[in-house]
């Protein structure tokens, strides 16, 4: 699989919230509105004026509630384990079942659900995936990303039917987003999956500054990944662990090195 563009764009909107989220407050507003209906003297357009700050006040009420609730669940969410191998890269991934059965429950638990979606790329060549994070309190987010289709191997080899390489790519961005939108780790120690909170420094993942920095590296250079990727035991740039960051560098180093040398030897 090429890799995605990392940057994964969030957007935020509104439902409609239910009764449930409206606070004391917002009953006596709604309350103060329903009065000045009735009342025939009243502006209408002071009526909306009042409506308007009524769906604010609810809307705000609804997005304190999901990013509360989000901070709660990512604290009990749990490192999911690498638990199957790319035979073409040699890399160790998580697959969504497993990722599924691990976090949906929480998730779930916490008022959240997930809906996916696909929808034409502003980039030429890819596929859009997006996701809708929704709460319980009314408030949602929505996040996509954008990668081409997977119909080749590490080595630029075509392995999949065009159709195989569309659901190859949509189950990779789900994998992808689900974890992203939950700040969910990944681990390789399968006595490592017990909700501890992430961030162990033999396991864990590089930066995204650091996965930035390899990046705009091996752009700089022309370097493909592929190999790189699979010397480290990584399905992708941001899952390099973060033990081997260094080790990635002067890989790259080296290579460029290389490179620079070659001409005067001949």
């Amino acid at each position: 699989m090429s890799q995605p563009q990392q940057q994964i764009a969030t957007v935020e909107e509104q439902r409609a919230a239910p009764p449930a989220v409206a606070q004391s407050e917002g009953a006596a507003l709604l309350s103060m509105i329903e009065r000045m209906a009735r009342d025939p003297s009243v502006d209408p357009d002071r009526i909306e004026r009042f409506m308007v700050m009524a769906r604010e006040a609810r809307a705000e009420q609804a997005r304190v509630a999901f990013n509360a609730a989000m901070s709660a669940c990512q604290a009990d969410l749990p490192r999911v384990l690498r638990d199957a191998r790319n035979s073409h890269s040699g890399a160790s991934y998580a697959r969504l079942e497993s990722i599924a059965k691990a976090t949906a429950p929480i998730i779930a638990r916490h008022g959240f659900s997930l809906s996916f979606d696909t929808e034409p790329s502003p980039i030429q060549g890819h596929l859009r995936v997006s996701c809708t994070c929704a709460h319980e309190a009314g408030h949602e987010r929505a996040y996509h990303l954008d990668l081409p289709p997977d119909t080749a191997g590490a080595q630029g080899k075509a392995n999949k039917t065009p159709i195989q390489g569309i659901g190859s790519t949509i189950t990779y961005a789900r994998r992808y987003l689900v974890l992203q939108v939950f700040n969910i780790a990944l681990t390789n120690d399968p006595h490592d999956t017990d909700g501890a909170p992430a961030g162990g420094e033999d396991d864990g993942a590089i930066s995204d500054e650091q996965a930035a920095e390899i990046r705009a590296l091996l752009m700089k250079h022309s370097i493909d990944p592929s190999k790189l990727l699979r010397v480290v035991g990584a399905e992708s740039i941001p899952d390099i662990p973060a033990s081997r960051y260094g080790e990635v560098i002067s890989s790259i180093n080296t290579t460029v090195a290389n490179r620079v040398r070659r001409p005067e030897g001949r």
